[in-house]
């Protein structure tokens, strides 16, 4: 009877086995999977939509965005020693020329935009009165402010510059980057045969009662949406995302088209840190940084991005995808079936959207659940003797 009821309280006991596991560490729900990357200003977004469609294919991946002008962002990496698994660049060439051979080597040109005038139709001075052919001289106007972004740390703003010299040539004034520029900052310039090298120093000295200046472009955004500033250089994208009104540059100057890049070239910009950039049609770059703590889940997300599903995302978002997109470099195996590779090899795109990342798989059991069965049958023999005592006194 005894050895009975000893096999009946076990049996009852082992039933609460899985509930206590359940209970103890083995049953946490695991930590999801941090995906760092770091953007341009510009890719703000897309990006935060491509996070969201992407944590919806991968419950179990949290993607954290840092937003910053390209140059600071790849120098979190390079100088600040920040890890990244995925690099977003406005403009693709610094991606080699920053980064490669120690923090990367390869990149996919990924999508296009060009440089606009954005003002805010109903707070900005003369907004009426703008258009593609006197947007300079709205700008040169008493009491007409405008801005664009720090040229040593985002390309947007080395581009703004470029434009206002490239407008000299296209509106046939040789005032114009003297008038914008020069007279309002301590960027200066010089000539020889025929090609214009901007200097942009360190301490840029703005005349804040004309222009503004910060360190990526969309940190405009919200002065022009306030009416406290007039006008803005930014991209394109940038200006329909925010719904800004914005004069729609001539293609010579607002660097999107290659049949221009001829005359783009005249112009290069040398910024603090000693670099030269030559005046190019826009391209954005991504990457997977060498010093990646998640390199397998950087190269999902980079697949999302250039992939159909990211392509949507950029063409609904105002910003023209490549497509295909084109791969440079030791491009990983994982992306040459979506790229285009500067040989000219394509293989064409088997899937729409990347598979869903595994989910890590629980840890063995380790003592707990033997030392939770273990106390359970010594509990189930005290309870017995306990009672085998009591009968013998009574």
């Amino acid at each position: 009877m005894e050895r009975r009821n000893l096999v009946v309280i076990v049996v009852a006991l082992l039933a609460c086995v899985p509930v206590v596991a359940l209970c103890g560490p083995l049953g946490k729900a695991e930590d999801p999977q941090r995906l760092k990357v770091f953007h341009a200003g510009s890719l703000s977004v897309p990006f935060e939509e491509a996070e969201r469609d992407f944590e919806a294919l991968h419950p179990a991946v949290d993607v954290q965005r840092e937003s910053h002008g390209s140059v600071a962002a790849i120098r979190q990496i390079t100088d600040v020693g920040k890890s990244g698994d995925v690099l977003g660049s406005a403009d693709y060439a610094l991606i080699p020329g920053m980064m490669y051979p120690e923090f990367a080597d390869w990149y996919v040109r990924f999508a296009t935009n060009d440089i606009v005038l954005a003002y805010n139709v109903e707070k900005s001075h003369y907004a009426r009165e703008i258009t593609p052919e006197n947007w300079y001289e709205i700008l040169r106007r008493d009491g007409v402010t405008f801005g664009f972004s720090n040229p040593n740390l985002d390309p947007c703003g080395y581009r703004s510059v470029m434009v206002c010299q490239l407008a000299e040539l296209r509106y046939n004034d040789a005032q114009i980057f003297d008038d914008l520029i020069l007279k309002n900052t301590a960027i200066t310039i010089s000539e020889e045969n025929g090609t214009y090298v901007i200097q942009t120093p360190e301490q840029l000295e703005p005349n804040t009662g004309k222009v503004t200046i910060r360190p990526k472009e969309v940190d405009l955004t919200a002065l022009v949406d306030a009416g406290g500033l007039d006008y803005y250089f930014v991209y394109r994208s940038v200006a329909v995302q925010h719904g800004l009104s914005f004069v729609d540059l001539p293609d010579e100057i607002d660097l999107s088209k290659v049949e221009y890049a001829d005359i783009y070239k005249k112009v290069k910009v040398q910024t603090a840190d000693g670099n030269t950039k030559t005046g190019k049609p826009i391209v954005y770059g991504i990457t997977v940084p060498t010093n990646a703590e998640n390199p397998e889940l950087g190269l999902e997300f980079v697949r999302f991005v250039i992939g159909e599903s990211g392509q949507k995302i950029f063409a609904d978002k105002g910003q023209p995808p490549i497509v295909p997109p084109v791969g440079s470099g030791n491009v990983p195996e994982e992306l040459k079936s979506l790229v285009l590779l500067e040989s000219g090899k394509h293989t064409p795109t088997p899937s729409t959207t990347p598979p869903p990342t595994s989910t890590p798989t629980p840890e063995e059991p380790g003592f707990e659940a033997p030392c939770a069965i273990a106390g359970l049958v010594g509990i189930a023999y005290l309870i017995l003797r306990r009672r085998r005592g009591k009968g013998e006194k009574e």
